[in-house]
């Protein structure tokens, strides 16, 4: 007996279901395309917000090592207990202090001794300095001050000139009133060179209350008792030693003098207080 397949509905037969509905590609960038510009703002503005916020948290974080690592440091004795100052004559420590930028317990490897330098040498008597951070708990600072030399009347001010005929601002010239007054333009330039010059007669500088700048060549010196000294452009050294000289064996300066002129190589010519022409000694101590 032949068994016989039993006929099933042919595929064809079958009830197709309806397709789906599919939208094509040219169509789905037309839907995208105008949401395009905000789809950008909403990404780089989150994009935006991500980083700000991983930022801070990473300064934050950063802040909070630093801090446990000086705080570390200290524990460990890596703090300032002292400060050494070198050279300092003329200078206040509470500007030296206040320049240096540091307190005692501060971590010590925090202290930047550049930048405190750079503080120091601003300070108006400091010519030069070196700072240094000795471990494990000193700061010490090696200064080199401008040196006062004179005081220069200009426009009717007073300034303290230092040893380059510089003037040290920031600084009260009534401190200063035993150093020489120069006058005239271009005198501090020169004001080594004369205190060099009256430091040759120690006694006749004592008696020199101002020196004038003359022409930007020579000096006029006006000594107590209201006499002037006419020192010459070449050899003022020489001038001045030979007047000293003069006063030491005639007492040139205690004669009815007003002015001593010393500019001419062989005599000094006199001028008296009173017009009456005082006898003039020559430039070799002797009288003429």
């Amino acid at each position: 007996m032949r068994l016989k397949r039993r006929n099933t509905p042919s595929q064809s037969s079958r009830r197709r279901s309806p397709p789906r509905r599919r939208w094509s590609d040219s169509r789905l960038l037309r839907g995208i395309l105008p949401l395009l510009p905000r789809l950008l703002l909403v990404a780089v503005v989150a994009g935006s917000v991500a980083w700000v916020w991983r930022a801070g948290v990473i300064a934050n974080l950063a802040g909070e090592a630093e801090a446990s690592f000086w705080a570390a440091s200290v524990h460990a004795g890596l703090a300032v207990r002292d400060v050494t100052v070198e050279g300092r004559v003329r200078g206040e420590p509470e500007s030296l202090l206040a320049a240096l930028g540091v307190e005692r317990g501060d971590p010590i490897l925090a202290f930047d001794p550049h930048a405190a330098r750079e503080r120091v040498m601003a300070l108006p008597w400091i010519a030069s300095a070196e700072v240094q951070r000795r471990l494990p708990d000193q700061i010490h600072l090696r200064l080199e001050e401008r040196n006062p030399i004179a005081l220069w009347q200009h426009q009717g001010r007073l300034a303290v000139i230092d040893q380059h005929g510089q003037p040290i601002t920031n600084t009260r010239p009534g401190r200063f009133i035993n150093l020489p007054l120069v006058v005239g333009e271009g005198a501090p330039a020169q004001a080594r060179n004369l205190v060099a010059l009256l430091e040759r007669e120690p006694d006749m500088a004592k008696r020199v209350v101002a020196a004038v700048w003359v022409s930007d060549r020579r000096w006029n010196l006006r000594l107590e008792g209201g006499v002037e000294v006419r020192l010459p452009e070449f050899g003022a050294e020489e001038a001045w030693s030979q007047l000293a000289e003069l006063e030491r064996q005639q007492g040139v300066l205690d004669r009815d003098v007003a002015m001593i002129d010393m500019r001419l190589p062989d005599r000094l010519v006199l001028r008296s207080v009173t017009g009456r022409l005082p006898t003039p000694p020559s430039r070799s101590g002797t009288d003429t």
